[in-house]
């Protein structure tokens, strides 16, 4: 364990981009009829980071576009699903750099592409898109995944004089041109604001849960608790993978980012807690349940989710207040990791589920 000023002067030392606002704001539930009656709940509103409709991405470009424009490179190229938050907050977040994205956004056979919620504003930021068409069960959560499609476009911006830098998908798995955790360092450095912001309210800090997608969000929050608050439980409730392959992947980044930081301590197998129960239909498949979570939270708090993460996210965490995995004598903070413009390509799904 180190204080909370040396992790914070060890993150300093890497290059950083200031890409979002921060701190975030950190937002008390205070209607009784959103959560099980008991619960002391605040939301860290990461939606609010200012980066195009904000989103948990931002924390982490913010050490991935540094290393990009440190490397030299002119063109940023990623890819993700069609309506990807994280290619969207890649877009904007090199606009503001003013170096050009090439985005690799794939989608299944015979599934509707339109101009709407993310890929709308990937269009209106400026990246160069390639839609391409994947099987069903291809995954795309790793670079070997996805090599085959992503090769030729590398070739492409190399023989037209460009220098590319390949991101991983998400800023997690360090690969592509990507040579450190820097995509969970955003992540530690969120942990270190939310410290600081429970001390100012004299709060105990108890638990935090966030929808976990890629790993390295989760990866950040794990390695700078064990740094800085070991007694910290992070709570992830996957939306993408199983539990088995997510833990995994937020394991290794974790210790990878620990040794990056020249932190001594390891990484246990308890210190890494993932739901997959909640995943079920499927990643980013709308069910009733996640659309009334969302309309329930935004008729009492004005804050919005998103059908992809947060809302998956916020199901499973009242679930687990319920089912007394959570207790109420608990203080937790819920991370809004963004997501929202992905609400209205699911728009005529959702109005069907709250209007049965």
């Amino acid at each position: 364990m180190i204080s909370l000023e040396t992790l914070k002067g060890r993150l300093a030392d890497f290059p950083r981009s200031e890409l979002i606002l921060s701190p975030t704001p950190l937002q008390k539930i205070e209607r009784p009829s959103t959560t099980p009656v008991g619960f002391d709940l605040l939301i860290k509103r990461d939606d609010l980071t200012g980066l195009a409709f904000g989103g948990n991405k931002g924390r982490k470009l913010e050490y991935i576009v540094a290393d990009a424009v440190a490397q030299g490179a002119d063109t940023l190229v990623t890819w993700g699903g069609i309506q990807s938050n994280w290619c969207l907050q890649t877009a904007a977040a090199a606009a503001r750099v003013g170096i050009r994205t090439v985005l690799v956004l794939l989608v299944k056979p015979g599934a509707p592409v339109s101009d709407d919620g993310n890929l709308l504003l990937d269009h209106l930021c400026g990246a160069t898109v390639r839609v391409v068409e994947v099987d069903s069960d291809r995954g795309f959560l790793s670079l070997e995944d996805v090599a085959d499609l992503i090769a030729p476009i590398m070739d492409k911006e190399k023989a037209a004089g460009r220098t590319s830098y390949l991101a991983p998908i998400g800023g997690s798995v360090v690969e592509g041109s990507m040579k450190k955790p820097l995509g969970a360092m955003g992540y530690a450095n969120a942990l270190v604001e939310l410290v600081e912001q429970m001390r100012s309210r004299e709060l105990r800090f108890d638990t935090v849960v966030h929808a976990s997608g890629s790993a390295g969000t989760q990866a950040g929050l794990v390695a700078a608790a064990k740094a800085v608050a070991p007694h910290l439980r992070v709570v992830g409730i996957s939306v993408a993978s199983d539990r088995d392959t997510l833990r995994g992947k937020v394991r290794t980044i974790a210790e990878g980012l620990l040794e990056t930081l020249a932190v001594d301590a390891e990484i246990e197998e308890d210190d890494v807690i993932v739901f997959d129960e909640y995943l079920d239909p499927g990643y980013g498949v709308l069910t009733p349940e996640i659309s009334k979570g969302i309309a329930a939270l935004a008729s009492s708090e004005g804050v919005v989710l998103d059908p992809v993460y947060t809302g998956k996210a916020w199901v499973g965490l009242l679930d687990l207040m319920e089912t007394g995995y959570i207790s109420h004598d608990e203080n937790v903070v819920f991370i809004h990791t963004g997501g929202t413009p992905a609400l209205f390509p699911y728009r005529r799904q959702m109005m069907g589920f709250l209007t049965d």
